[in-house]
């Protein structure tokens, strides 16, 4: 109180301050509790600054690194029916075994000697080519006959064309000398007819000078029809030149068709013996296929066409082989959003169906029975399923996949990213946030600080 007053309360009206101190005071498991609570907040606190791997997860299925490991069918090349079968489901081959075999179904190929008859066919064809190429020579050889002939004619007839020039030449001489005879046996009979007129010469005399004049008017006419004989040969010796000519031209013009067309029929029989040979090539190889071959080392997964008589068309596919060597790897499917994020030579972590594992995310280093693997391959294009295919090999720096691991079998892939404190990583899942795109660059942080200044 104020002390401002000389009235003194009873001690009983002051309460007992230390009993009431006792009774508020905490109990020795609640200050337990308190320092619990800030034990766990600082573990929260440094578990926030942990270390964690972002991942992303993708399923996929086991198979193999190259096209020719993965397990493959085999087709019928030919259409045909199935009448044995040389081995069994599970049999392991090899690469050559024949598998099945098959009979002929289609009526072209019935005949059981029809390699050997089409091998005569392009026997007498080639004959027929020897024979064309032997007639082919021997009009060769006849138009050369002709055309030494016709050489041989022309300069003939050229000659007797010379001498019928020099024997024209002869005759008109003698035309000429007959004329000027005439002239002077007509002189001569003008001059005794005058003297015989006037008496001077008798008549026997006159009589002899016509008679010489007669005979020169014949003797002309004889040399002007010899004349025109010499140049009615030169006419027809011009003739036959020209007509010689055109009618061995013509004999060789038929002869070298005739040639020709023989060397057609040559060419036409060529091209029938290629084909009949591509035939026969065809059908020796087709009745190499009626024995189904194994193409490569491996085991006899499934026969599709089991029965024994059964008919299977061009193409049909008859049994599936898996490979015997192969190099195990997974496909695993990632969706676009992801896709960024991973690249050629990224690890991943695989759980393998069969093999138990405990996978911690964030922390692959503490995981038990995972496998490493390094991408190897991206496809260029979205698969069908709406996602993108990786193909993942081993990882040579991890211990090995188990060896009784087949192809077909399921995987559970993590793709590991960027270590990032565990408050970031909350941060971005409950912002949903796709993990880090940036990479440690070489040089970055130096960029960096010269952009800073």
């Amino acid at each position: 109180m104020l002390n401002i007053s000389d009235n003194q309360l009873h001690p009983s009206a002051y309460p007992d301050v230390s009993a009431s101190s006792g009774k508020t005071r905490l109990p020795a498991w609640h200050w337990t509790f308190r320092r619990l609570m800030a034990v766990l907040i600082g573990l929260f606190l440094v578990f926030m600054f942990l270390p964690w791997t972002q991942n992303v997860r993708a399923d996929g299925r086991v198979s193999t690194l190259r096209p020719e490991q993965r397990p493959q069918t085999v087709h019928a090349t030919i259409a045909g029916r199935i009448e044995k079968w040389y081995v069994s489901e599970g049999q392991a081959v090899r690469r050559g075994d024949t598998l099945v075999f098959l009979s002929e179904v289609k009526a072209d190929y019935f005949d059981p000697e029809l390699v050997a008859r089409v091998g005569e066919q392009v026997s007498a064809k080639k004959g027929s080519i020897e024979s064309y190429g032997q007639k082919a020579e021997a009009l060769e050889s006849q138009i050369e006959a002709m055309q030494r002939e016709l050489i041989s004619k022309i300069s003939q007839t050229r000659n007797k064309l010379v001498q019928t020039q020099l024997k024209i030449e002869s005759d008109s001489l003698k035309v000429t000398q007959a004329n000027i005879d005439l002239q002077v046996a007509q002189r001569q009979f003008e001059g005794s007819k005058n003297l015989y007129e006037k008496g001077l010469e008798p008549l026997t005399k006159l009589e002899e000078r016509r008679l010489k004049l007669q005979d020169a008017k014949t003797k002309l006419l004889s040399a002007q029809n010899q004349l025109g004989s010499s140049q009615n040969e030169l006419a027809i010796y011009t003739t036959e030149l020209r007509l010689l000519q055109n009618e061995t031209d013509n004999k060789i013009a038929k002869a070298q068709s005739d040639r020709f067309s023989t060397l057609s029929d040559r060419f036409d029989a060529t091209a029938t013996v290629s084909k009949l040979q591509i035939e026969r090539e065809n059908y020796q190889r087709r009745q190499s296929f009626y024995y189904i071959l194994a193409p490569q080392d491996g085991f006899i997964v499934q026969a599709l066409k089991p029965g024994i008589g059964e008919i299977i068309k061009e193409g049909e596919p008859l049994l599936s082989i898996q490979p015997a060597d192969y190099q195990l790897a997974v496909e695993m499917y990632v969706k676009p959003l992801d896709l960024p994020l991973l690249s050629v030579g990224s690890k991943v972590r695989f759980i393998f169906d069969g093999w138990p594992a405990f996978f911690f995310s964030g922390w692959p280093g503490v995981s038990l029975g995972t496998f490493g693997g390094q991408v190897v391959a991206i496809d260029r294009n979205i698969s069908s399923n709406g996602k993108f295919r990786l193909l993942i090999a081993p990882d040579p720096s991890d211990h090995p996949w188990p060896t009784a691991l087949l192809p077909g079998g399921g995987a559970k892939g993590i793709a590991l990213l960027n270590d990032v404190p565990v408050w970031y990583e909350l941060w971005r899942v409950l912002n949903g946030f796709p993990p880090d795109l940036y990479k440690n660059l070489p040089g970055a942080a130096a960029k960096g600080k010269e952009g800073g200044k």
